[in-house]
Protein backbone atom coordinates (compact mmCIF):
# COMPACT_ATOMS: atom_id res chain seq x y z
CA UNK A 1 0.00 0.00 0.00
CA UNK A 2 1.52 3.40 -0.83
CA UNK A 3 1.57 5.64 2.20
CA UNK A 4 -1.27 8.45 2.08
CA UNK A 5 1.35 11.28 2.38
CA UNK A 6 2.51 10.29 -1.11
CA UNK A 7 -0.59 10.68 -2.57
CA UNK A 8 -1.51 13.86 -0.79
CA UNK A 9 2.11 15.25 -1.77
CA UNK A 10 1.00 14.31 -5.75
CA UNK A 11 -2.58 15.90 -5.21
CA UNK A 12 -1.52 18.89 -4.06
CA UNK A 13 1.59 19.38 -6.65
CA UNK A 14 -0.94 18.94 -9.23
CA UNK A 15 -3.69 21.74 -7.43
CA UNK A 16 -0.61 24.19 -7.70
CA UNK A 17 0.06 23.36 -11.55
CA UNK A 18 -3.54 23.24 -12.54
CA UNK A 19 -5.47 24.97 -9.84
CA UNK A 20 -7.79 22.21 -9.01
CA UNK A 21 -8.82 20.59 -5.92
CA UNK A 22 -8.43 16.72 -6.02
CA UNK A 23 -9.42 13.84 -3.79
CA UNK A 24 -8.65 10.37 -3.22
CA UNK A 25 -11.81 7.50 -2.00
CA UNK A 26 -11.63 3.90 -1.71
CA UNK A 27 -14.49 2.27 -3.44
CA UNK A 28 -16.67 2.95 -0.36
CA UNK A 29 -16.38 6.54 -0.30
CA UNK A 30 -13.51 6.66 2.30
CA UNK A 31 -11.22 9.77 2.09
CA UNK A 32 -7.80 8.28 1.37
CA UNK A 33 -5.89 11.40 0.62
CA UNK A 34 -7.04 14.77 -0.65
CA UNK A 35 -5.87 18.24 -1.49
CA UNK A 36 -6.09 21.64 1.58
CA UNK A 37 -9.38 23.08 0.97
CA UNK A 38 -11.14 20.17 -1.39
CA UNK A 39 -14.69 18.97 0.02
CA UNK A 40 -15.53 15.54 0.76
CA UNK A 41 -18.05 14.12 -1.40
CA UNK A 42 -20.71 12.42 -0.66
CA UNK A 43 -20.08 8.70 -0.12
CA UNK A 44 -23.30 7.89 -1.76
CA UNK A 45 -22.29 8.91 -4.90
CA UNK A 46 -19.12 7.66 -4.73
CA UNK A 47 -20.21 3.75 -4.18
CA UNK A 48 -23.08 4.39 -6.93
CA UNK A 49 -20.22 5.85 -8.88
CA UNK A 50 -17.69 2.87 -8.04
CA UNK A 51 -20.38 0.23 -8.98
CA UNK A 52 -21.46 1.42 -12.12
CA UNK A 53 -20.29 0.46 -15.51
CA UNK A 54 -18.82 3.94 -16.40
CA UNK A 55 -15.16 5.45 -16.30
CA UNK A 56 -16.39 8.86 -15.51
CA UNK A 57 -18.92 10.83 -14.14
CA UNK A 58 -19.89 14.44 -13.73
CA UNK A 59 -21.91 16.19 -10.59
CA UNK A 60 -22.21 19.27 -11.03
CA UNK A 61 -18.88 21.13 -10.49
CA UNK A 62 -17.13 17.55 -9.76
CA UNK A 63 -15.72 15.37 -11.61
CA UNK A 64 -15.40 11.39 -10.88
CA UNK A 65 -13.25 9.11 -12.38
CA UNK A 66 -12.25 5.81 -11.45
CA UNK A 67 -8.43 4.86 -10.81
CA UNK A 68 -7.62 1.31 -11.98
CA UNK A 69 -4.87 -1.12 -10.75
CA UNK A 70 -4.31 -4.19 -13.16
CA UNK A 71 -7.63 -3.40 -14.68
CA UNK A 72 -9.28 -2.87 -12.36
CA UNK A 73 -11.14 -0.35 -9.85
CA UNK A 74 -9.46 0.35 -6.56
CA UNK A 75 -9.85 4.14 -5.87
CA UNK A 76 -11.85 7.00 -7.50
CA UNK A 77 -10.53 10.47 -7.77
CA UNK A 78 -12.81 13.25 -7.79
CA UNK A 79 -12.06 16.85 -8.88
CA UNK A 80 -13.81 19.77 -8.27
CA UNK A 81 -13.53 22.76 -10.85
CA UNK A 82 -14.78 25.64 -13.02
CA UNK A 83 -12.54 25.40 -15.93
CA UNK A 84 -13.63 23.91 -19.03
CA UNK A 85 -10.27 21.97 -19.06
CA UNK A 86 -11.49 20.18 -15.80
CA UNK A 87 -12.13 16.67 -17.16
CA UNK A 88 -8.87 16.88 -19.14
CA UNK A 89 -7.19 17.72 -16.35
CA UNK A 90 -8.59 15.02 -14.08
CA UNK A 91 -7.80 12.29 -16.60
CA UNK A 92 -4.25 13.24 -16.57
CA UNK A 93 -4.55 13.07 -12.70
CA UNK A 94 -5.62 9.78 -12.65
CA UNK A 95 -2.67 8.97 -15.17
CA UNK A 96 -0.14 10.02 -12.90
CA UNK A 97 -1.94 9.02 -9.73
CA UNK A 98 -1.82 5.06 -11.46
CA UNK A 99 1.78 5.15 -12.96
CA UNK A 100 2.63 5.96 -9.14
CA UNK A 101 0.55 3.24 -7.67
CA UNK A 102 2.55 0.94 -10.54
CA UNK A 103 5.72 2.44 -9.21
CA UNK A 104 5.26 1.47 -5.41
CA UNK A 105 3.41 -1.71 -6.20
CA UNK A 106 6.44 -2.73 -8.16
CA UNK A 107 9.27 -1.55 -5.58
CA UNK A 108 6.98 -3.59 -2.77
CA UNK A 109 7.20 -6.80 -4.93
CA UNK A 110 10.60 -6.41 -5.83
CA UNK A 111 11.25 -6.34 -2.07
CA UNK A 112 9.05 -9.03 -1.36
CA UNK A 113 10.99 -11.24 -4.08
CA UNK A 114 14.57 -10.36 -2.85
CA UNK A 115 13.70 -10.82 0.90
CA UNK A 116 11.34 -14.32 -0.51
CA UNK A 117 14.69 -15.55 -1.97
CA UNK A 118 16.85 -14.57 0.23
CA UNK A 119 15.32 -16.69 2.48
CA UNK A 120 15.04 -20.03 0.42
CA UNK A 121 11.70 -19.68 0.37
CA UNK A 122 10.81 -19.63 -3.44
CA UNK A 123 11.22 -22.24 -6.04
CA UNK A 124 13.18 -22.41 -8.66
CA UNK A 125 10.60 -22.06 -11.32
CA UNK A 126 8.88 -18.87 -9.14
CA UNK A 127 12.41 -16.84 -9.51
CA UNK A 128 12.70 -17.22 -13.06
CA UNK A 129 8.91 -16.34 -13.47
CA UNK A 130 9.11 -13.30 -10.90
CA UNK A 131 12.56 -11.86 -11.82
CA UNK A 132 11.20 -12.01 -15.25
CA UNK A 133 7.51 -9.94 -14.39
CA UNK A 134 9.84 -7.57 -12.30
CA UNK A 135 12.32 -7.12 -15.02
CA UNK A 136 15.33 -8.57 -12.73
CA UNK A 137 18.15 -9.66 -14.56
CA UNK A 138 19.12 -13.25 -13.64
CA UNK A 139 22.78 -13.94 -15.00
CA UNK A 140 24.93 -11.13 -13.79
CA UNK A 141 27.34 -11.30 -11.30
CA UNK A 142 26.35 -10.44 -7.46
CA UNK A 143 27.09 -10.08 -3.69
CA UNK A 144 25.46 -10.08 -0.74
CA UNK A 145 26.36 -6.79 1.53
CA UNK A 146 24.64 -7.25 5.08
CA UNK A 147 24.91 -3.93 6.98
CA UNK A 148 24.16 -4.41 10.82
CA UNK A 149 22.68 -1.03 12.98
CA UNK A 150 23.59 -1.03 16.59
CA UNK A 151 20.37 0.01 18.62
CA UNK A 152 21.04 3.60 19.81
CA UNK A 153 17.64 3.52 21.38
CA UNK A 154 15.65 6.02 18.64
CA UNK A 155 14.72 2.61 17.02
CA UNK A 156 14.72 3.94 13.48
CA UNK A 157 18.04 2.77 12.83
CA UNK A 158 17.73 0.58 10.18
CA UNK A 159 15.02 3.09 8.22
CA UNK A 160 17.30 5.64 8.42
CA UNK A 161 19.92 3.75 7.40
CA UNK A 162 18.44 2.29 4.47
CA UNK A 163 17.27 5.49 3.33
CA UNK A 164 20.36 7.00 2.72
CA UNK A 165 21.55 3.65 0.98
CA UNK A 166 18.87 3.91 -1.26
CA UNK A 167 20.72 7.40 -2.77
CA UNK A 168 24.28 5.36 -3.18
CA UNK A 169 22.43 2.12 -4.28
CA UNK A 170 19.46 1.63 -6.60
CA UNK A 171 17.88 -0.54 -9.15
CA UNK A 172 18.65 1.80 -12.09
CA UNK A 173 22.14 0.76 -11.34
CA UNK A 174 21.47 -2.96 -10.90
CA UNK A 175 21.08 -3.01 -7.49
CA UNK A 176 18.54 -3.69 -4.76
CA UNK A 177 17.63 -3.03 -1.49
CA UNK A 178 15.70 -4.98 1.52
CA UNK A 179 15.59 -5.65 4.86
CA UNK A 180 15.04 -8.87 6.36
CA UNK A 181 15.21 -8.53 10.06
CA UNK A 182 15.18 -5.28 12.26
CA UNK A 183 18.49 -4.70 12.81
CA UNK A 184 20.21 -4.94 9.50
CA UNK A 185 19.84 -3.62 5.74
CA UNK A 186 20.90 -6.06 2.75
CA UNK A 187 22.83 -4.45 -0.08
CA UNK A 188 22.31 -6.94 -3.14
CA UNK A 189 25.10 -5.73 -5.53
CA UNK A 190 25.51 -5.66 -9.04
CA UNK A 191 29.48 -6.36 -9.64
CA UNK A 192 31.43 -6.23 -12.97
CA UNK A 193 32.80 -9.68 -12.81
CA UNK A 194 32.89 -12.87 -10.78
CA UNK A 195 35.63 -12.51 -9.23
CA UNK A 196 35.87 -8.47 -8.57
CA UNK A 197 35.88 -8.70 -4.94
CA UNK A 198 37.35 -5.10 -4.11
CA UNK A 199 34.06 -3.51 -5.90
CA UNK A 200 32.54 -5.14 -3.20
CA UNK A 201 34.56 -4.45 -0.62
CA UNK A 202 34.87 -0.83 -1.93
CA UNK A 203 30.92 -0.85 -1.59
CA UNK A 204 31.02 -2.05 1.84
CA UNK A 205 33.51 0.42 2.86
CA UNK A 206 31.73 3.69 1.36
CA UNK A 207 28.66 2.63 3.28
CA UNK A 208 29.76 2.10 6.51
CA UNK A 209 31.95 4.97 6.66
CA UNK A 210 28.97 6.95 4.88
CA UNK A 211 26.61 5.65 7.81
CA UNK A 212 29.24 6.53 10.58
CA UNK A 213 30.10 9.76 9.58
CA UNK A 214 26.47 11.48 7.69
CA UNK A 215 24.26 9.66 10.05
CA UNK A 216 26.09 9.09 13.13
CA UNK A 217 25.22 5.37 13.22
CA UNK A 218 27.34 2.98 14.52
CA UNK A 219 27.38 -0.13 12.00
CA UNK A 220 29.11 -3.36 10.58
CA UNK A 221 29.59 -5.00 7.20
CA UNK A 222 29.97 -8.58 5.91
CA UNK A 223 29.43 -9.63 2.57
CA UNK A 224 29.43 -13.24 1.02
CA UNK A 225 30.90 -14.51 -2.33
CA UNK A 226 30.19 -13.41 -5.46
CA UNK A 227 27.35 -15.34 -7.29
CA UNK A 228 26.10 -15.59 -10.97
CA UNK A 229 22.65 -16.54 -10.78
CA UNK A 230 20.07 -15.14 -8.90
CA UNK A 231 19.18 -18.68 -7.23
CA UNK A 232 22.39 -18.09 -5.74
CA UNK A 233 21.79 -15.13 -3.64
CA UNK A 234 20.98 -17.22 -0.54
CA UNK A 235 23.77 -18.35 -0.79
CA UNK A 236 25.70 -15.24 -0.48
CA UNK A 237 23.52 -14.04 1.87
CA UNK A 238 24.02 -17.41 4.48
CA UNK A 239 27.76 -16.29 3.74
CA UNK A 240 27.13 -12.66 4.85
CA UNK A 241 25.12 -13.21 7.89
CA UNK A 242 27.86 -15.70 9.10
CA UNK A 243 30.56 -13.41 8.56
CA UNK A 244 28.73 -11.10 10.04
CA UNK A 245 28.68 -13.55 13.39
CA UNK A 246 32.09 -14.51 13.17
CA UNK A 247 33.52 -11.42 12.84
CA UNK A 248 31.81 -9.80 16.06
CA UNK A 249 33.57 -12.78 17.79
CA UNK A 250 36.79 -13.14 16.84
CA UNK A 251 37.79 -9.82 14.76
CA UNK A 252 35.94 -7.21 17.08
CA UNK A 253 37.86 -4.64 15.34
CA UNK A 254 37.01 -4.79 11.77
CA UNK A 255 34.26 -2.38 10.73
CA UNK A 256 33.84 -4.64 6.96
CA UNK A 257 34.49 -8.81 6.95
CA UNK A 258 34.82 -10.72 4.21
CA UNK A 259 33.46 -14.36 4.23
CA UNK A 260 36.30 -15.55 2.06
CA UNK A 261 38.59 -14.30 5.18
CA UNK A 262 37.02 -15.64 7.87
CA UNK A 263 39.98 -18.14 8.37
CA UNK A 264 39.65 -20.57 11.33
CA UNK A 265 37.13 -18.61 13.05
CA UNK A 266 34.83 -20.32 10.42
CA UNK A 267 36.31 -23.49 11.50
CA UNK A 268 35.64 -22.88 15.28
CA UNK A 269 32.46 -21.15 15.12
CA UNK A 270 31.10 -24.55 13.12
CA UNK A 271 32.22 -27.42 16.12
CA UNK A 272 29.93 -28.25 18.50
CA UNK A 273 29.69 -26.20 21.64
CA UNK A 274 30.54 -29.15 24.06
CA UNK A 275 33.72 -29.98 21.84
CA UNK A 276 35.27 -26.52 22.43
CA UNK A 277 34.31 -26.96 25.93
CA UNK A 278 36.01 -30.50 26.10
CA UNK A 279 39.42 -28.92 24.09
CA UNK A 280 39.55 -26.24 26.46
CA UNK A 281 39.39 -28.51 29.66
CA UNK A 282 42.41 -31.30 28.45
CA UNK A 283 44.19 -28.18 28.19
CA UNK A 284 43.87 -26.06 30.56
CA UNK A 285 41.92 -27.62 33.27
CA UNK A 286 40.01 -25.02 35.45
CA UNK A 287 42.22 -21.97 34.38
CA UNK A 288 39.95 -19.88 32.45
CA UNK A 289 41.32 -17.98 29.64
CA UNK A 290 38.76 -14.70 30.16
CA UNK A 291 40.53 -14.09 33.49
CA UNK A 292 44.20 -13.20 32.17
CA UNK A 293 44.75 -9.96 33.08
CA UNK A 294 44.61 -7.10 30.65
CA UNK A 295 48.58 -6.94 30.21
CA UNK A 296 49.16 -10.36 29.70
CA UNK A 297 46.14 -10.00 27.05
CA UNK A 298 48.25 -7.24 25.34
CA UNK A 299 51.36 -9.16 25.52
CA UNK A 300 50.04 -12.22 23.66
CA UNK A 301 48.28 -10.33 20.85
CA UNK A 302 51.42 -7.84 20.25
CA UNK A 303 53.43 -10.83 20.06
CA UNK A 304 51.59 -12.70 17.77
CA UNK A 305 50.87 -10.23 15.69
CA UNK A 306 54.67 -9.73 15.51
CA UNK A 307 55.27 -13.35 14.31
CA UNK A 308 56.56 -14.50 17.46
CA UNK A 309 59.84 -12.11 17.51
CA UNK A 310 60.58 -10.93 20.91
CA UNK A 311 62.66 -8.07 19.98
CA UNK A 312 59.89 -6.80 17.86
CA UNK A 313 57.13 -7.05 20.90
CA UNK A 314 59.36 -5.80 23.70
CA UNK A 315 60.03 -2.68 20.94
CA UNK A 316 56.41 -1.99 20.37
CA UNK A 317 55.30 -2.83 23.98
CA UNK A 318 58.19 -0.22 25.53
CA UNK A 319 59.53 -2.92 27.59
CA UNK A 320 62.70 -4.55 28.30
CA UNK A 321 63.66 -8.19 26.33
CA UNK A 322 63.74 -9.38 30.05
CA UNK A 323 60.71 -8.34 30.85
CA UNK A 324 58.80 -9.97 27.97
CA UNK A 325 60.88 -13.01 28.21
CA UNK A 326 59.42 -13.08 32.50
CA UNK A 327 55.59 -12.70 31.21
CA UNK A 328 56.17 -15.46 28.46
CA UNK A 329 57.55 -17.81 31.13
CA UNK A 330 55.06 -16.41 33.95
CA UNK A 331 52.10 -17.49 31.69
CA UNK A 332 54.10 -20.73 30.31
CA UNK A 333 54.07 -21.66 34.26
CA UNK A 334 50.19 -20.63 34.48
CA UNK A 335 49.00 -22.57 31.26
CA UNK A 336 51.83 -25.00 30.40
CA UNK A 337 52.85 -23.70 26.94
CA UNK A 338 55.63 -21.46 26.09
CA UNK A 339 54.25 -19.54 23.14
CA UNK A 340 57.73 -18.73 21.73
CA UNK A 341 57.51 -22.76 20.14
CA UNK A 342 55.43 -22.35 17.24
CA UNK A 343 53.22 -25.75 17.99
CA UNK A 344 52.49 -24.08 21.40
CA UNK A 345 51.75 -20.55 20.31
CA UNK A 346 49.22 -22.64 17.56
CA UNK A 347 47.65 -23.54 20.53
CA UNK A 348 47.10 -20.97 22.49
CA UNK A 349 45.96 -18.93 19.80
CA UNK A 350 43.24 -21.55 18.79
CA UNK A 351 42.39 -21.68 22.90
CA UNK A 352 42.24 -17.61 23.12
CA UNK A 353 39.60 -18.06 20.33
CA UNK A 354 37.72 -20.79 21.78
CA UNK A 355 37.48 -19.42 24.82
CA UNK A 356 36.32 -16.00 22.64
CA UNK A 357 33.28 -18.52 21.17
CA UNK A 358 32.70 -19.71 24.43
CA UNK A 359 32.04 -16.47 26.01
CA UNK A 360 29.49 -15.25 23.03
CA UNK A 361 27.35 -18.79 23.20
CA UNK A 362 27.51 -17.41 27.31
CA UNK A 363 25.94 -14.55 26.31
CA UNK A 364 23.54 -15.92 23.59
CA UNK A 365 21.95 -18.08 26.64
CA UNK A 366 21.91 -16.12 28.88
Amino acid sequence: MIPTQILKNCLEELKTITKVDFGIMDLSGEVIAMTTGAKETDKAFITSFATSPVDSQIIGNCYLMKIEEDGEASYVMAATGESENTLMVTRIAVSEVQNLLAAYREKYDRNNFFQQLLLDNLLLVDIYNRAKKLHIENNIPRAIIQIEVENNGAGDEEQTAQEMLSGLYSAQGGDYLTAVDESSVVIIKAISAEDAYNEVEEAATVAVDMLNTEAMLKVRASYGTIVTELKDLSKSYKEATMAMDVGKIFYAGKRVISYNELGIGRLIYQLPENLCRIFLKEKFGDLDLRSLDEETVITINTFFDNNLNVSETSRQLFVHRNTLVYRIEKLEKSTGLDIRNFDDALTFKIALMVSSYMQYLDAQNY
